[in-house]
């Protein structure tokens, strides 16, 4: 019934393990909207079907190989772009079965055009010494159990789906056109298993207070305003939880994640201090003005101390486009956030301009807008637009009684105008095509490696990637690995044009798929891959330590 099955070589080293890309015509399933919640939704339907293969196949006693067993990928609440599940047009069976072995090609006017078909990709580990049971499993096992699977779908689990997506489309285009940075749903499940990160049992749903509840769409629920918004509480209030999923709702969420009507401005960065990590050439002055023998204008290092790594997160995540940041007390460096009076009275000679002194010009000078999570100092209370408390998951508005507490707002940010300059929010460097490369120095072959500890490997580079939150998953830092090696190939000038790079490889990810990133050369990197944001591929650039950069006016 035109089900089709392409077999692939998953990567030079893995000849027992192909890559199997499954081809079912969408009319099969009864399908007649291609969006990426659909084709996500089915592969998350199919997977229960390869996990029950799989249980037929253990055994405790031998290994993967010697038995077989299927790999697919595992996605979280977020539904993302993948390789591993979408539609595309597919050309028809261009041949009949004969007896035995024999197949008979149909004239070109006998085929018919391409039809529309769910793509679904896999990996099958081939049992070793064991050709009756592989031949099985490839032509027996897994077109029975794709059968299967066609044969139970739910259409209105479907229905369902894009009733949602179509919700989810609505709330981000009004979010995209308000005066809202964030808004959360009533009724939403904020709180995650700590094993599964599905919807915690017992959680508290969420409700918004009742004289800041809005209704959008048709749901009610918070909406957070754009400008600096300080959420605060107790330990184990859920304060954090609530960060946490703003950060989350960068994308949509499936159906039952408890998230799904939740939406967050997709720039949104999270950002925090970042011992270690390299900075190169970055104006940091906004935020630390002289440094012991270094110039904060166009700042580098390989080991940056909490609060140079903080204020270089700010200035990379607003100088690729973020409008919203997200900090939490905990993450941050704490001499970059705060300084109270007896401090500044204390110490003269201070390099740091802490965020508090910074947090509303930025919004007013670049539009960014801030969500910080405090709990132990009340210096952001003046100078907040909004002050959310949490109490045991219960959120209440307090704007009123923390200005009361903590003094007024006008002031704070007089004394702030007459102590500081306006600050210089734009990057200008230039990136050089010296050390952009995939190849190690010295080596003829290519070098790219994505294990799954958070790191990317590829040339002479070792890029830490962990403190990077918004990356979710494996299979998006694998895409990084090879969109990154992708652009490092392509240049063949002296300087690199990083935006240019970044907007010709998105467009052709566009048009030709994510898949067309991949290459089977290297069989370090899963073959796998999720769509990451490009503020995240940025991000991953922008800690790259052999790269060279000028000031634009010296090239």
């Amino acid at each position: 019934e035109e089900v089709s099955f392409t077999m692939e070589l998953t990567n030079k080293m893995s000849w027992d393990r192909p890559t199997l890309l499954c081809q079912i015509p969408a009319e099969n399933l009864g399908i007649d909207t291609y969006e990426t919640v659909v084709a996500d939704h089915c592969y998350r339907e199919f997977i229960p079907y390869l996990e029950g293969l799989n249980e037929e196949l253990y055994n405790r006693h031998k290994s993967p190989e010697q038995t077989g067993y299927y790999y697919m990928a595992h996605p979280g609440g977020e539904v993302l772009v993948r390789n591993t599940a979408y539609f595309a047009m597919r050309p028809r069976k261009d041949y009949v079965n004969g007896s035995g072995n024999s197949i008979y090609h149909k004239r070109p006017e006998e085929i018919g055009d391409e039809q529309m078909c769910l793509c679904m990709r896999f990996q099958v580990q081939l049992p070793r010494k064991r050709l009756k049971k592989a031949v099985t499993m490839l032509t027996g096992d897994i077109p029975q159990t794709v059968d299967e699977f066609i044969r139970h779908f739910s259409r209105r689990q479907v229905r369902d789906v894009i009733e949602l997506a179509v919700r989810q489309r609505e709330l981000r285009e009004w979010l995209a056109g308000s005066e809202y940075c964030a808004f959360l749903a009533n009724g939403s499940i904020l709180p995650r298993d700590a094993k599964t990160n599905l919807p915690m049992e017992g959680a508290i749903p969420f409700t918004a207070p009742p004289d800041e509840e809005i209704e959008v769409c048709g749901i009610k629920g918070l909406g957070i305003r754009k400008g600096v918004t300080v959420i605060t509480g107790g330990g184990y209030s859920g304060k954090s939880t609530i960060l946490d999923t703003i950060a989350a709702c960068i994308y949509d969420h499936t159906l039952g994640d408890g998230r799904e009507l939740c939406v967050t401005d997709p720039s949104a960065m999270s950002i925090g201090a970042e011992d270690g990590r390299c900075i190169k050439n970055i104006d940091i002055s906004p935020f630390i003005s002289w440094l012991p023998g270094g110039v904060t204008e166009n700042f580098s290092t390989d080991h940056a101390s909490g609060s140079t790594s903080q204020a270089a997160n700010i200035l990379e995540a607003v100088d690729c486009g973020s409008k919203l940041l997200l900090i939490d007390e905990d993450r941050s460096a704490t001499n970059f956030m705060i300084r109270d009076r007896l401090m500044k009275a204390l110490i003269r000679r201070e390099p740091i301009t802490p965020f508090t002194e910074r947090v509303n010009e930025l919004y007013e000078a670049c539009g960014v807008s801030t969500i910080l999570v405090i709990g132990g100092s009340g210096e952001y209370l003046s100078i907040a637009d909004s002050v959310y408390m949490m109490d045991e998951y219960v959120i209440t508005n307090v704007t009123k009684d923390a200005k009361a507490l903590g003094g007024d707002r006008a002031e704070a940010e007089q004394f702030s105008k007459n102590a500081l300059k306006p600050a210089r929010w734009s990057q200008s460097r230039q990136l050089l095509a010296e050390g952009f490369t995939p190849y190690p120095e010295q080596a003829a072959q290519e070098k790219l490696a994505v294990p799954d500890i958070g790191f990317i490997l590829i040339g002479d580079e070792k890029i830490d990637t962990r403190m990077i939150q918004n990356i979710l998953c494996q299979e998006q830092r694998t895409a990084i690995g090879f969109m990154i090696r992708l652009m490092e190939i392509r240049q063949n000038t002296t300087k690199v044009c990083l935006t240019t790079a970044v907007e010709q490889l998105l467009a052709e990810i566009e048009e030709k798929g994510l898949d067309t990133i991949h290459s089977g050369f290297f069989p370090e990197c899963d073959r796998f891959l999720a769509m990451p944001r490009l503020y995240d591929l940025y991000a991953v650039i922008n800690r790259m330590r052999i790269l060279t950069y000028k000031k634009r006016e010296d090239y």
